[in-house]
């Protein structure tokens, strides 16, 4: 895998919660045609939690299909049990994608030899590669560095997904660490400098609306001009911040339908007062005209 940029994909729906697929084909292709390293369909920013039951199978496989090996394309599988995981596994039979990504279940608080044992049952039964995803500020539990470590011995774990710079930076040193085993950084604020440290797989979902300067940032990146990199990351952020003040769904929502996709792209509790004159969104039209990413 290819170090740069990998975009955590919005998953666009209408108000039924189906699928828009040429909305989602759009986005895809104009992912990969900035260069994104990868794609991440139906993980935090692509609400996989709140994916119809109908639709995730779906959803996936049109993934798949778009991306049609051009880059390399995971799904994310997450659930509170092994059963329910399982079923979604089953689910994407047939589909040609280079991985599968599971948080720990994230209702009940589970010990870590309960992680072992989630994940390995998990590795032994996908037919997929599977990646961690570390997500304790949503699942309240962290996979600390040691139960990576004695997960790494398993051949079909192929990696881990985390934000948390101590957890990747131990990784990253590791004695234990297979030469494929992949380390994506997800923590947005300081892509830049964990990047300088060697932590060059980098996946978020606020690339899927500034996919633009992202493409500059890892340009600067592979340049080794971080001061410009920092410049592109902080409008990225500066982003972000414009989202929180309207609801971060509501406002990505707001940003990829202005940037001319179609549906809707967060959770079905969360769509009230989208595309209204109110001024949380004028502040979120005006900063991305700004950023001329319209």
């Amino acid at each position: 895998m290819n170090s740069g940029f990998y975009t955590a994909l919005g998953t666009p729906v209408d108000q039924s919660g189906n699928l828009v697929s040429g909305s989602f084909k759009k986005h895809i292709e104009d992912q990969i045609a900035a260069g994104a390293s990868g794609l991440l369909v139906m993980g935090s920013m692509g609400i996989e939690p709140c994916i119809r039951e109908s639709e995730y199978s779906l959803i996936a496989k049109e993934g798949a299909r778009s991306v049609n090996g051009r880059c390399p394309v995971f799904i994310g599988a997450m659930d509170n049990s092994l059963s329910r995981v399982k079923d979604r596994i089953n689910s994407l039979a047939g589909a040609k994608i280079d991985g599968i990504v599971v948080t720990t279940p994230y209702y009940f608080v589970s010990t870590q030899e309960e992680l072992i044992e989630f994940f390995t049952e998990i590795a032994r039964f996908s037919p997929f590669p599977v990646y961690l995803y570390d997500l304790a500020v949503t699942t309240k539990v962290r996979i600390n560095p040691e139960t990576v470590e004695a997960l790494m011995k398993i051949e079909n774990i192929k990696g881990i997904k985390t934000g948390d710079i101590i957890t990747a930076k131990r990784l990253l040193l590791s004695p234990a660490k297979r030469d494929d085993f992949v380390i994506m950084f997800s923590g947005l604020d300081i892509f830049d400098i964990a990047y300088k440290y060697g932590l060059e797989m980098n996946l978020d979902g606020m690339f899927a609306c500034t996919t633009s300067i992202a493409a500059k940032m890892y340009d600067s990146l592979k340049a080794n001009n971080y001061e410009a990199a920092a410049k592109y990351l902080d409008q990225i952020l500066g982003l972000r911040g414009e989202f929180i003040k309207a609801g971060v769904f509501r406002g990505f929502s707001y940003a990829m339908n202005l940037l001319g996709y179609e549906g809707i792209f967060a959770p079905d509790y969360a769509q009230k007062g989208i595309n209204s004159s109110d001024s949380k969104y004028e502040g979120i039209k005006e900063y991305m005209k700004a950023l001329k990413l319209i």
